[in-house]
């Protein structure tokens, strides 16, 4: 069952789409847009894992930009624009919201206790800083974008921490790859995984660089981190 809900913040409100567990009990998962918002990927995302039992929160991160948006990544004009609005991007902000997420989904009826978030692209730089800026119980990311130059915050993570990288990622270099592998390595507290031969947004259904072996292996992946560490 999906719905769409409204959350209040300090400067004003945004709607998110929230997927709930037809058991109507469960952990919750804050899932985060990649940058073509809260699209028909980000809601199969939340759907998939209100099938598994969690409810799953997509809140709209643009929405100080542009209310609504929803762009696919099937024409130059849609990357244009999606490209656009993540240069505007306030992520500081985003990461209120994603709080302020967080503390919607642990409110709820239903929801356990323990919350968690997955994030893709923009979405996979915004959970880390979900790891290192909020309370949330575990979090994950696909294929984070400009991830070095957060690493000066990963002291900050208090709770489990997964990334999954893609080794032929045209956003990310091999050196900033080195450069993140060896910011994080020692800290418990993260687990990287590497998928050899695989470009940007991997796991993404439909899109140009999809493998759907890479791609299962990654979702069990978070799956199974998801469980252990929020149920």
């Amino acid at each position: 069952m999906s719905s769409k809900v409204t959350i209040r913040v300090p400067d004003g409100e945004f709607s998110a789409y929230l997927a709930k567990p037809s058991s109507g009990r469960g952990p919750g998962v804050v899932v985060i847009q990649e940058i073509f918002g809260v699209n028909d990927v980000v809601r199969h995302v939340a759907d998939a894992l209100a099938a598994e039992g969690f409810f799953a929160l997509a809140p709209d991160l643009f929405w100080r930009l542009e209310p609504g948006v929803q762009l696919t990544d099937k024409t130059d004009a849609e990357w244009q624009r999606a490209f656009g609005l993540m240069k505007r991007f306030d992520g500081d902000k985003g990461v209120g919201d994603i709080q302020a997420s967080i503390t919607h989904l642990r409110g709820l009826p239903g929801v356990t206790g323990k919350v968690g978030a997955v994030g893709y692209c923009l979405g996979g730089r915004m959970a880390f800083l979900t790891a290192t800026r909020t309370d949330s119980d575990a979090s994950v990311g696909y294929y984070g974008v400009m991830l070095d130059s957060l690493l000066g915050e990963a002291g900050n993570i208090k709770k489990p921490l997964m990334l999954h990288i893609a080794e032929e990622d045209e956003f990310v270099p091999k050196n900033q790859q080195a450069k993140i592998r060896a910011g994080l390595a020692g800290n418990g507290l993260v687990t990287l995984h590497s998928y050899p031969g695989m470009d940007h947004a991997f796991a993404r259904p439909g899109g140009k660089h999809y493998d759907k072996a890479s791609a299962g292996l990654a979702d069990d992946r978070t799956l199974s981190f998801f469980r252990q560490h929020l149920t």
